[in-house]
């Protein structure tokens, strides 16, 4: 009986008085709304990666973005989130205090992330076989034409669940925005930690919602390779 009125009293302390369950709300709207604005830029940048290192790869032309695009991934994937986050944020919009650090958070996920779906989609083009591109070439379409209308679709249909993965791992490396002054979600947990001197009940609070987050995408990620498994048996 005592644990129960000790929790109810830490539950009453943590997240009822001065509504500061408000303050998880809040933290997992910004926690969502940067995880989708960064995965929608990864995505299209990602994907413009992509198609000029497979360029390069198959026709040797555009050279100098290919170089800018493999400097581009090596220094993305060799170093951390957080130390791009900071230098993005300290340093390069340092000269524009008025740019949301929300916007900010987008831009330095959006292109760390790209750096690995561009990996993501290049296995996917690179994985269609070559007798494919001959095909749309001896139909009389132009690489660019084959590209966009035989390699590309397929590709992309090869790698969602892929995609799918790598928007869960963006979904939990945004729990380092705090850093840059961003009420996310891990940031809202600590908040109200540092109000209460109670750190279990928040910290559980915030691991438990992005566990849910998670499951909820890793069930979704698992229903569309089911689907993309039954379409391709037919």
């Amino acid at each position: 009986m005592d644990f129960f009125m000790d929790f109810h009293a830490k539950f009453t302390q943590n997240f009822i008085d001065d509504n500061r369950w408000l303050l998880i709300v809040h933290g997992l709207r910004t926690t969502l709304t940067i995880t989708f604005f960064a995965l929608i830029l990864g995505v299209c940048l990602g994907f413009l990666t992509a198609l000029v290192r497979v360029t390069y790869d198959k026709t040797g032309k555009l050279r100098r973005l290919n170089t800018f695009a493999r400097f581009y991934l090596t220094v993305v994937r060799g170093t951390p989130m957080l130390v791009q986050l900071m230098i993005i944020y300290y340093v390069i919009f340092s000269p524009w205090p008025f740019v949301s650090a929300i916007i900010i958070a987008v831009i330095a996920f959006g292109i760390n992330s790209g750096a690995y779906v561009a990996e993501i989609f290049r296995s996917g083009i690179m994985s269609i076989d070559p007798g494919q591109m001959e095909a749309g070439r001896s139909l009389g379409l132009t690489y660019n034409q084959t590209m966009r209308r035989i390699i590309t679709p397929q590709a992309i249909k090869n790698v969602l669940p892929a995609l799918g993965n790598e928007s869960i791992s963006l979904l939990k490396e945004t729990s380092v925005a705090g850093y840059i002054g961003i009420r996310e979600l891990t940031r809202s947990g600590d908040i109200i930690r540092s109000r209460t001197y109670e750190a279990f009940l928040p910290l559980i609070a915030v691991a438990a919602i992005y566990l849910c987050l998670v499951l909820i995408m890793t069930a979704g990620v698992s229903r569309l390779e089911r689907r993309l498994a039954v379409s391709d048996r037919r």
